[in-house]
């Protein structure tokens, strides 16, 4: 048996700092390939062709040319920035709504240790103890910049905007610590790689993953989640063609660093839902065959995209589907409904704990 050292601490910053790098620039391109996805898959359910126009060189390629199209429309746009605004936060404002979803990136399992050149390397770009708390951490935080956005547009109708998002995003932030309550209590841990290890365990050949655990906090999750993201059907922060959104003063890249603060945010949501219910990296069978570390590692990074990939498909079939809530209505589901649901499946998930022990 091969015996594997910890890297040297220089060593083991090094590979953090590639793997944050990597898992960034991998939530960028994902959320870019999205705003593609997104109006191709609308297009499909409403029965249009969708976008199809871009090209180069005479190549449409179903549209795809698109992402570069409006990524150079929103870096040549101009910058405008509202007279009676205040500029130094209306610049900050999306600097630290996409800052925020971007590092929670960084703190996803995409994979188990990894044994190379002699050593024990970590797929998790930050392996952290208290992963969860760190990641519903930084997207409490990220409500400032719907806030700051809001108030430093000058203008009431953003200021609105701002207020309706930071009402729905920590409503449901509280709904989200008490659904998560009870799979944590079964695992025991708030480490994320440890969390998907666990659920490695089976049970008469079922895996023991969240969802066959805990269904009912699956379903919870991601409907706050959905929320969190304020995407449809929860998109009363932002609603531009009916409701004025807190970023209605911001135009060119400012503007496209909110939206892709929701796609970005999206992709956390999918990879914790991959993490917490669907098994991490883990593929049924996968340990049986005596693959190479180094093989084994690259198929659980790849089992996990395609996780997080089929998580992303659910939730925009979802804002396809589902029209808008009212506010009131929002509110009275995050508060009335989930979280007492969430709260009745913590005591269950208690009482039958300890009935089993």
């Amino acid at each position: 048996m091969s015996c594997c050292v910890t890297p040297p601490a220089w060593q083991g910053w090094l590979w953090s700092g590639a793997l944050i790098f990597a898992a960034v620039n991998f939530g960028l391109g994902v959320a870019a390939f999205l705003s593609w996805v997104e109006r191709k898959q609308s297009a499909l359910l409403q029965d249009r062709i969708g976008a199809n126009r871009a090209e180069i060189f005479g190549f449409r390629a179903l549209g795809l040319f698109h992402i570069f199209s409006d990524a150079i429309k929103m870096l040549t746009k101009e910058d405008f920035a509202p007279p009676a605004g205040l500029r130094p936060w209306h610049s900050l404002a999306p600097i630290v709504s996409m800052g925020c979803a971007a590092l929670c990136l960084a703190a996803l399992p995409f994979g188990d240790s990894v044994e190379f050149l002699g050593r024990s390397w970590s797929l998790t770009p930050l392996p952290l103890e208290y992963g969860v708390v760190f990641v519903l951490a930084l997207l409490s935080i990220g409500v400032h910049g719907v806030v700051m956005a809001g108030r430093s547009s000058g203008s009431n109708y953003g200021l609105l905007g701002g207020l309706r998002g930071a009402a729905q995003m920590i409503s449901y932030e509280v709904a989200m610590l008490a659904i998560l309550a009870a799979p944590l209590y079964i695992y025991g841990t708030l480490d994320l790689s440890e969390i998907a290890r666990w659920q490695a365990r089976t049970w008469h050949g079922i895996p023991m993953w969240g969802i066959f655990l805990q269904p009912l906090a699956f379903i919870l999750f991601m409907t706050a989640g959905a929320a969190e993201t304020k995407r449809a059907p929860f998109d009363l922060p932002e609603g531009e063609a009916e409701i004025v959104g807190y970023f209605v003063e911001y135009s060119g890249m400012k503007f496209g660093m909110f939206l892709t603060t929701d796609f970005i945010e999206s992709i956390v949501l999918a990879g914790m839902a991959t993490t917490l219910f669907l098994g991490g990296w883990h593929v049924p069978g996968l340990s049986a065959l005596g693959l190479p570390s180094l093989v084994a590692a690259l198929l659980g990074v790849g089992a996990f995209i395609l996780k997080v990939m089929t998580v992303l498909w659910v939730l925009m079939q979802v804002r396809w589907t589902l029209p808008r809530f009212r506010f009131d209505q929002l509110l009275d589901l995050g508060w009335k409904n989930i979280l007492p649901l969430a709260l009745a499946n913590l005591l269950v998930t208690v009482w039958a704990a300890a009935l089993l022990s």
